[in-house]
């Protein structure tokens, strides 16, 4: 057995502490709180930068919803893509039926993965032309309700 003020593995006597010194110095105590309290402020902003961004996303939205009518922005938060952004894809500018066939084919072709096209773009050109369809399908509807509002 040892005595308990010495150690065996190290071959020392220390006073009342056994082996080794379990102290921690003052330097590393000052060290660790800073750590801690640079790690607070930067979660802190982290959290305060996150907050706006959400906040800001959120306006986005709103405003983007009250720009279009309430059928409109529910179907470009369905679909994933917006009115303008799907007449931009198949490069239209009205809501032509004709014209926006006419373009998907063209698009859709071109960029079937066959013919070395893109899987990618293929898509977002289906994507497009869904949301036209679904607009077109909007614009039907709101032009039907307003011919039985006339009728009356």
């Amino acid at each position: 057995m040892t005595e308990p003020g010495s150690c065996r593995a190290h071959g020392e006597v220390t006073e009342q502490r056994g082996c080794g010194d379990s102290r921690v110095s003052p330097q590393a105590k000052y060290l660790a709180q800073i750590i801690l309290v640079g790690a607070q402020v930067v979660g802190r902003a982290f959290m305060r930068a996150l907050r706006q961004e959400f906040a800001a996303s959120q306006a986005a939205a709103d405003a983007r919803g009250r720009a279009e009518r309430p059928q409109s922005a529910a179907a470009s938060r369905i679909i994933g893509i917006s009115l303008q952004e799907a007449q931009q894809i198949l490069n239209v500018s009205n809501l032509n039926p004709e014209e926006i066939q006419k373009n998907y084919d063209h698009l859709f072709k071109v960029n079937d993965k066959s013919v070395g096209g893109s899987f990618y773009l293929q898509s977002k050109v289906v994507r497009a032309k869904e949301r036209l369809d679904e607009e077109l399908r909007i614009q039907a509807k709101g032009d039907k309700e307003k011919g039985r509002k006339a009728e009356t």
